[in-house]
């Protein structure tokens, strides 16, 4: 453990601005470094107009990034990196190195080439410095508030993530724009965030120390608590993926004339919602537990998941509708698995139990990205979604066991 005289003398460096403006730049820089990420998918449409793209390579370009995502965080988790290390220095070279990754696709030939796939890999790989990172800056200033601070930061992640689609439904070009813009925007969330400061709660550790990955498992309530993690994100990146297409093709057949254009600003909205139900999942959380939060927030996205795959080809304002509801809860919860990680974690471990969680989800991603298209393909879009809603299922099941384990009032049941 680190001492409390040591952290007494790093203590004064790192707190040289306050709380709000450090978060307040925290937000800024999570909504411009996450941009990277689903760039792929928002230039899918573009893409397919110059060289023929299947459902499949494009859910490709997506799971790549998840990939790389794992490789890097499972690499960091086990050299204890989040804990050793100045988060914001880790939090600059992913996102400058994420930019770079992005910038280089706009010099290849569109599609799913080794080249493009490689730079997807490693634009996961570089993200794995941003995400679980700005987390644990976050958690560095909670004061009885961690779950409106990690629901802030994820609601800054969601509409990273949804602005993409945001730059498709504007430009007309190959797509090369949209990764220029997404590059852009993450180079200036990693020299922003070196303006912010570091809370008082962030001890270092001290050494690396390997071991400590299995107490994500050995321990139940952390175990629990990743179980009903896992269970979310079965659906939430396979939903960000994978909604734009299929309100498309409801559009579609519903008579739309420019369905791909509507889908894509019905796409962002919806995934932007999302920052909405991270900020009211924090609030809610901070006052009435973190498993009641969760299961309700699964429970409705589970129910949306369920629904939406039926009403394909529907009078456009009702996928529409069922759309943002989805948008809004699939994310409301996200924060709180992590906020409880970092409740039950050791101190000096934080960094690293969180990197761990985010692993094990976005490893799980994998498969639930690339099942939808052959479900689809094989039965419908109502058997796809639906196959998603056992994620959620399966996770309020994790998390009511969680809340008999851990008595209310402790770490926020």
């Amino acid at each position: 453990m680190t001492t409390d005289a040591s952290l007494a003398a790093v203590r004064p460096a790192r707190c040289r601005r306050g709380k709000w403006p450090s978060i307040g730049i925290l937000l800024v820089a999570e909504v411009a470094a996450m941009a990277v990420w689903f760039a792929s998918a928002a230039a899918a449409g573009a893409i397919t107009r110059a060289t023929p793209l299947s459902r499949f390579d494009s859910a490709l370009l997506t799971s790549a990034v998840q990939a790389g995502f794992v490789a890097g965080t499972l690499t960091s988790a086990v050299l204890g990196i989040p804990d050793r290390f100045d988060p914001r220095r880790i939090f600059t070279a992913g996102a400058l190195a994420a930019a770079a990754a992005s910038a280089a696709l706009a010099l290849l030939p569109p599609g799913t080439g080794v080249g493009v796939i490689a730079l997807r890999f490693l634009t996961g790989v570089a993200l794995a410095g941003v995400y679980p990172i700005g987390m644990r800056i976050a958690a560095s200033w909670a004061t009885n508030d961690l779950g409106l601070l990690v629901g802030l930061l994820v609601g800054a992640l969601t509409i990273g993530s949804a602005s993409p689609h945001a730059f498709a439904a504007l430009s007309s070009s190959d797509g090369r724009m949209i990764y220029l813009a997404a590059a852009a925007l993450a180079a200036l969330g990693g020299i922003a965030i070196n303006v912010a400061s570091v809370g008082p709660n962030a001890p270092r550790a001290p050494r690396l120390d390997p071991a400590r990955v299995a107490r994500a498992w050995r321990d139940r309530r952390l175990r629990l608590a990743n179980l009903g993690y896992l269970g979310h994100m079965w659906e939430l990146y396979a939903m960000w993926t994978w909604l734009g297409v299929f309100l498309a093709e409801s559009y579609r057949l519903s008579g739309i004339a420019d369905d791909r254009k509507v889908a894509e600003i019905v796409t962002f909205g919806a995934i932007a919602a999302g920052a909405v139900g991270a900020w009211l999942g924090g609030l809610c959380a901070d006052r009435w537990g973190r498993t009641t939060v969760t299961i309700t927030a699964m429970a409705a996205s589970g129910t949306c998941a369920a629904t939406i795959g039926w009403l394909a080809g529907a009078s456009p304002w009702i996928p529409t509708v069922v759309a943002v509801i989805w948008g809004i809860t699939v994310i409301a919860d996200s924060a709180q698995f992590s906020a409880t990680i970092a409740e039950l974690s050791e101190p000096d471990a934080v960094g690293t139990m969180l990197t761990i969680q985010t692993c094990a989800g976005f490893l799980l991603t994998l498969v639930s990205i690339q099942l939808v298209d052959p479900v689809v393909r094989a039965v419908n879009w109502p058997a796809a979604f639906t196959m998603l809603a056992i994620g959620p299922l399966l996770g309020c099941v994790a998390m009511f066991r969680l809340r008999a384990a851990v008595p209310l009032g402790t770490s926020r049941g």
